[in-house]
């Protein structure tokens, strides 16, 4: 089953592409519709996010990504076009192509135990190199991070279908770690989100929660354990190393991991 039709893509996106030789469909999440086209343009990443919610995550990844392409040097993808559509309610965005595949897929396809390691390393070194990265002004709240957060988490809790349940939120919203230097975060910052080719990073994609945030977020999404991936101690230690230092321990663990991405 294809998610994207030709017939679907918006006048102003085909613009951009002029004709296109090919499409293919990667591993899907559950917030977008994404083709990686071959044009006589060149090679896009073309992603579509349909209804209320997912449109304006798709829209949040835009300011984004632009403002990290104007004022940071991140291997992140530059943006071709955003289309905003009324009627269906859809948004598309023409991104380009970063070559490489997901963390994920490396780690599993991986075999020599040095080289999974090499990329477990280098994983933990562009999330430090990213919150290590001055935040542009256009992403920062209005309030903490972590109020902004809560605040979205009861919304989604009221209006979206979520893991986290009332008596969760109670318990976070009482719980709240202590304050943290805030940086550039990613906000999702997973072995999806994260591209790579021979061992090295190539970019970091998926920006929808990017913004002025706790760094101890991204460090606790990053180190979930996965298939082929930080099943064991030994993937954790590599990790920090390759950070720089380790600024979570197991309850912050559990208030990020288990408790607020449960909202979201």
């Amino acid at each position: 089953m294809q998610p994207i039709h030709i017939n679907e893509i918006p006048n102003e996106i085909m613009e951009d592409l002029h004709e296109i030789y090919s499409i293919r469909f990667p591993r899907q999440g559950y917030t977008s519709d994404i083709g990686l086209i071959e044009s006589t343009r060149g090679l896009y990443a073309l992603k579509r996010t349909k209804g209320e919610l997912f449109c304006s995550w798709l829209k949040r990844e835009i300011t984004v990504l632009n403002c990290l392409t104007r004022e940071t040097n991140l291997p992140v993808p530059k943006v071709k076009k955003f289309v905003q559509q009324k009627n269906p309610k859809e948004s598309w965005a023409l991104i380009e192509y970063i070559e490489g595949e997901t963390l994920r897929t490396a780690l599993t396809n991986e075999k020599n135990r040095g080289k999974h390691e090499e990329i477990i390393y280098n994983f933990g070194s562009i999330l430090s190199q990213i919150h290590l990265t001055s935040c542009p002004n256009d992403l920062k709240f209005q309030q903490t991070w972590l109020e902004e957060m809560l605040l979205q988490a009861e919304y989604n809790l009221q209006n979206e279908k979520v893991d986290g349940t009332k008596l969760l939120l109670e318990k976070i919203k009482y719980n709240k770690p202590n304050v943290y230097k805030q940086t550039l975060i990613h906000g999702d910052f997973t072995i999806d989100n994260v591209l790579v080719s021979n061992g090295v990073i190539t970019g970091v994609i998926d920006w929808s929660g990017g913004g002025y945030g706790d760094p101890r977020y991204d460090v606790s999404l990053a180190i979930r354990p996965k298939p082929h991936a930080f099943e064991k101690e030994v993937d954790r230690l590599i990790f920090f190393e390759g950070y720089g230092e380790k600024i979570i321990d197991d309850h912050l663990y559990d208030y990020f991991v288990n408790g607020l991405n449960e909202f979201f």
